[in-house]
């Protein structure tokens, strides 16, 4: 079986091939960094981590880029509101963004372009669609891309163009808008004493203005995907299904106005929204959860991948606390067989080999099939299963069987982080920790791990009064020590 993804441009799930054999040109839409990204966010980002890490344990090289929307209606605002410069204003939560995906465990983009750092090629786009005559100025100014003018548009979402309520002259000139108000949008606005004030206007040819919205992701994906394959089109463009309109649509439009390619991307995925109570997570309704709200929780972030894998990317999931703690608790049984296993004497052959099998074969299968990571973890689990009871029987693993498991909690990073409690203290940067625990979770976690070794030391040295003394220590600081026959687990408790 090869890998099926569902195509939004299609509506059809479909063989995956690339337009390089054996590389991807990956592109998501980032944050909007006018505030903390929340937890609705992070659902779209989580998924589209899981398609990068399915692509590359499949053998493909990913190129990744993910923009960061530095300039907009929103960080304007926000910037005025705080007397601050645009980019001094956006700042901090662009390192906030950068924390918060480090604690949900997401891989590095290979590039994460900012907006403001590509004014020139948005400018030189927009030359070439007014050249073209299908952008224009507007009496405001502005320059608009004119949609009557490229007959594919509304492709991706099913818009039919006909019926769409023209606004002010057949204009519309904000960020974000609702779709049957949609009609001309805008490329480039005309600079404003807002702007101005700011720092968020430049000179062009056509007048001084900043980009819209749509304009900057076009303008990075094909500099920086043109300069690193020498095209204008994507093998995969990504983001939350609230992108299809209006800001996809924009972008295939002045995208492939621009090139001259049918599409900007072969293949459109989108990821369905998380709610709350049933309701969309916004902060318009005000039920926002930030990835930080979990952090200060001591909420892991396997059992936040957890119980987004347990719900297909293309389907709503509503985010409860029940669903987290039935997620947190399918962590712990992972990470107590996962420490079992890592502590158990390795065998060249038995039970684990077929065993091996089964979990490879399952697990690829359901995740070629448009990435059913809930398939995914029901292989995960059995495995464990069935692992547990040849641990049970005396059996060791097998390097393929180690291989596999590995191979499939590495793709949806399920494994609490104090499952293998013999972690490399040296990767935190510490070879001694003090019993004080540290405020940064990834540290907190090699802190725990560091005094569990200290701890499973002492015992094997008899010296119980020590060992009861760490196991104080660990407890006051929220981790519980479980002891089995194999060694030790730990597990953060909420």
């Amino acid at each position: 079986m090869t890998l099926r993804l569902y195509n939004t441009m299609t509506r059809q799930v479909e063989p995956f091939t690339t337009l390089d054999p054996g590389r991807v040109s990956l592109y998501t839409c980032g944050p909007t960094v006018y505030n903390y990204a929340h937890i609705g966010n992070f659902r779209t980002f989580l998924f589209e981590d899981v398609l990068r890490r399915w692509l590359e344990a499949s053998g493909y090289e990913v190129f990744h880029v993910m923009n960061l929307t530095d300039v907009d209606d929103k960080t304007i605002k926000g910037a005025l509101a705080t007397g601050a410069q645009l980019r001094d204003h956006v700042q901090p939560f662009i390192d906030a963004f950068h924390e918060d995906r480090r604690y949900l465990r997401l891989l590095d983009a290979h590039a994460y372009p900012r907006a403001t750092d590509f004014i020139a090629p948005m400018i030189a786009l927009v030359e070439d669609l007014l050249g073209k005559g299908i952008a224009y100025r507007g009496d405001d100014g502005s320059v608009y891309f004119a949609i009557g003018r490229f007959p594919a548009y509304g492709r991706l979402s099913r818009l039919d163009t006909r019926e769409l309520k023209a606004g002010a002259g057949g204009r519309v000139s904000t960020d974000e808008y609702a779709k049957e108000d949609a009609r001309d949008f805008v490329l480039w606005k005309a600079a404003r004493e807002d702007d101005e004030r700011v720092g968020a206007a430049w000179d062009a040819p056509f007048g001084r203005g900043r980009p819209g919205w749509h304009l900057e992701c076009s303008a990075m994906a094909l500099d920086l995907v043109g300069t690193r394959y020498g095209r204008d089109v994507l093998d995969i463009h990504a983001g939350g299904v609230d992108l299809i309109f209006p800001h996809h649509e924009d972008e295939i439009a002045q995208s492939c106005a621009h090139t001259g390619e049918p599409d900007f991307a072969r293949v459109w995925m989108h990821g369905e929204f998380l709610t709350m109570a049933g309701t969309k997570m916004s902060k318009r309704f005000g039920n926002i959860l930030t990835a930080r709200d979990l952090r200060e929780e001591h909420v892991e972030a396997s059992a936040v991948r957890m119980l987004f894998a347990t719900t297909h990317y293309r389907q709503k999931l509503d985010f409860t606390d029940e669903a987290l703690a039935s997620a947190r608790e399918g962590t712990r049984r992972l990470g107590e067989f996962d420490a079992r296993m890592s502590q158990a004497t390795e065998a060249t052959t038995g039970a684990f080999d077929p065993l091996a099998l089964v979990l490879d074969d399952e697990f690829t299968a359901a995740m070629d099939d448009d990435l059913n990571t809930s398939q995914a973890l029901a292989a995960l689990f059995e495995a464990a299963r069935a692992g547990n009871r040849a641990l049970d029987a005396g059996d060791g693993p097998t390097a393929a069987f180690r291989s596999a498991w590995t191979r499939a909690t590495t793709v949806l990073q399920v494994l609490p982080n104090s499952g293998r409690f013999a972690v490399a203290v040296e990767a935190a940067g510490e070879s001694t920790w003090t019993e004080q625990s540290p405020d940064d979770p990834t540290a907190q976690f090699a802190w725990a791990n560091w005094w569990a070794a200290q701890r499973l030391a002492a015992r094997q040295a008899r010296d119980f009064a020590e060992s009861d003394r760490i196991r104080s220590l660990l407890d006051r600081h929220g981790w519980e020590v479980r002891d089995n026959r194999d060694g030790t687990a730990m597990v953060q408790r909420k």
